[in-house]
């Protein structure tokens, strides 16, 4: 049976490309309460405390109204909650910060859509929702790039002329709420300081690494957009400019977004898999290949991130695959080897917090996500602030 959820709650929402993750935060912000509605547009169904249901969520609104009706029957009407606070995944470059959504910072949001289509859209939709039930009810926001907004201008600067990189056409990075819960949650689990120079690996459906130095970013594998970087389950990554222009002669510029977005990656490697559970308990050689190609590009750019902090004290993993995967987990610290990393495989094997021997001198960790905590961390000050 699940605590009781008290009034005055933040409720916090994560809308994904086809999910919604939820979560209820007390004043001491303690976690309530927490579900998905997941398979949004396909076989969905809505996970809520110990209890799943089978249900159609044609869409991202019909989903947070299921959410809302569902929160509603345990006794939380949206007018009881103290506030809704979102991930969302592009602020852009002028929003670096968490904000209380206004239709200033709503409209930015929207303004941002181009340079993550998979998910603003999805993260507007509930925003939007929720004040057409709730208008009175509080709304913030936070955003996935903000944490890398202390990348250097070396690194997010893309060789263009200058008036284009104006307009916005710059590297940004994406999972930064990952990140920074990743930094606070670090020295909790190992018991140490922040190792200063960390190379931290977000790994899931959708894939990064960053490096952070002295507990600041300095340097990630997205760019523009979240599909920039690593291999990830139905985006390519990285892709040379002109094999971008190439397919838009030959397709078209929106069916070349959708090859991109939605049928490359894992997914168009292994001819129809993204998930990597069922990629690892397949067999064949095309998912095998797929497998590989993950963990051969995430190693490629975990060597260029090493070399922009000038050496690596400490690794860290996050996200679904990093944290569950134990076989692609040893296949790219196998690869990682060189910088003196030494990994104890019975750690690895039971998905333990720590991941390598006595005598490393590269530690290895495994932190486990919370980024709706880190979200309702900001609602919380904002709202102390006001």
């Amino acid at each position: 049976m699940d605590d009781p959820v008290v009034s005055d709650a933040i409720l916090v929402l994560n809308a994904g490309s086809s999910s919604i993750k939820f979560a209820l935060f007390d004043d001491d912000l303690n976690e309530r309460l927490s579900g998905i509605a997941e398979a949004i547009g396909g076989a969905s169904r809505l996970r809520i405390g110990d209890e799943t249901h089978d249900c159609p969520l044609i869409d991202h609104r019909a989903a947070l109204q299921a959410i809302l009706a569902s929160l509603e029957a345990r006794g939380i009407a949206p007018g009881q909650l103290r506030a809704a606070a979102h991930r969302v995944v592009h602020g852009g470059r002028k929003l670096s910060a968490p904000v209380q959504l206004t239709p200033q910072t709503r409209a930015e949001i929207a303004s941002c859509t181009p340079l993550a289509p998979l998910h603003n859209p999805h993260n507007l939709s509930a925003i939007d929702t929720l004040a057409e039930l709730a208008p009175d009810l509080p709304q913030f926001a936070s955003f996935d790039t903000a944490f890398h907004a202390t990348n250097p201008d070396v690194a997010t600067r893309y060789a263009i002329p200058r008036m284009i990189e104006t307009k916005g056409i710059r590297r940004y990075g994406v999972h930064g709420l990952s990140y920074a819960s990743l930094v606070r949650r670090l020295p909790q689990v190992s018991g140490t300081p922040l190792p200063s120079r960390l190379l931290a690996f977000h790994l899931g459906n959708g894939a990064s690494l960053c490096a952070i130095l002295n507990g600041k970013s300095v340097a990630t594998t997205m760019g523009y957009s979240p599909l920039d970087g690593l291999t990830m389950g139905t985006r390519s990554g990285g892709i040379d400019a002109n094999a971008v222009l190439r397919l838009v002669e030959d397709n078209g510029l929106e069916r070349t977004k959708a090859i991109l977005n939605h049928e490359s990656g894992l997914l168009g490697l292994s001819g129809g898999k993204s998930d990597m559970r069922n990629l690892m308990l397949d067999p064949s050689a095309d998912s095998a290949f797929a497998v590989e190609h993950f963990c051969y590009w995430t190693l490629r750019h975990a060597g260029s991130l090493i070399a922009a902090m000038e050496g690596i004290d400490a690794v860290a993993f996050t996200g679904g695959i990093g944290e569950n995967a134990h076989a692609i987990r040893a296949r790219i610290l196998r690869g990682l080897e060189w910088t003196g990393l030494r990994v104890h495989p019975d750690f690895n094997d039971r998905n333990a917090p720590r991941l390598h021997t006595d005598n490393s001198p590269v530690t290895a960790w495994i932190v486990r996500a919370e980024e709706e905590r880190m979200i309702a961390m900001d609602a919380h000050s904002l709202l102390q602030a006001a």
